[in-house]
């Protein structure tokens, strides 16, 4: 495998590896006594935002800008952490305790509250190359490795499509995180799984600058 071309890939890896099971009380720390008694707003204000911002821009890379989501996505993963059907490690970590009293009330308003918040704008690539690389990938993808281009699932700017995620404007060292895991087999997503385990370093790093600038 080729060494990473990216500094944002390696600050992602070493962040990964770094992330331990002291994190399960760290979060317990923001889990609200008895979190399905209260309504989307104050969830967010008491649980949420400790990670995700009120406004659902996440001031740490490690967590994802949940602003302008696609409310169908986080609908789809907050259930999925209601019954621990994600088992990567921050996620295992962080959103298992929060998840598992939520109502299905609950996750809609929550999903609902941070769709409907102002999107960010993605900061730019300091490297047009690279960018350009990741660009060709995500729109044509390589289909003589049957590698599918990004925008069949997340849109031709990166804005999701149904239950599929934005990636417009979303932190590089997450999204860099995110396909080492699948990659790796640390999050589970068959179609996701299948595309990364095709892809080089150079590719997914080439992909993440790209995404960046969306």
């Amino acid at each position: 495998m080729k060494k990473l071309t990216s500094h944002s890939l390696t600050v992602a890896a070493i962040a990964l590896a770094t992330i331990g099971v002291r994190d399960v009380h760290s979060a317990a720390l923001v889990v609200p006594p008895d979190p399905s008694t209260l309504p989307a707003k104050e969830l967010v204000s008491a649980a949420c935002s400790k990670c995700h911002g009120v406004n659902g821009v996440s001031i740490s890379p490690l967590f994802p800008i949940l602003a302008a989501q696609v409310p169908g996505y986080i609908e789809a993963e907050l259930k999925l952490f209601r019954i621990r059907g994600r088992s990567d490690p921050r996620g295992r970590a962080f959103m298992w305790g929060i998840a598992r009293g939520l109502t299905d009330e609950q996750i809609k308003g929550v999903a609902q509250y941070f769709s409907s918040q102002p999107p960010v704008k993605g900061s730019g690539s300091s490297n047009p190359v690279l960018a350009g690389k990741g660009k060709a990938l995500y729109e044509n993808g390589a289909p003589e490795r049957d590698i599918e281009a990004c925008t069949v699932c997340h849109g031709h700017s990166g804005e999701g499509i149904n239950t599929q995620p934005r990636l417009a404007g979303q932190h590089r060292d997450y999204v860099a995180i995110e396909m080492l895991q699948y990659r790796s087999g640390l999050r589970e997503n068959k179609v996701m799984q299948h595309v990364t385990e095709k892809m080089t370093d150079d590719e997914i790093a080439a992909v993440v600058d790209y995404v960046s600038t969306l």
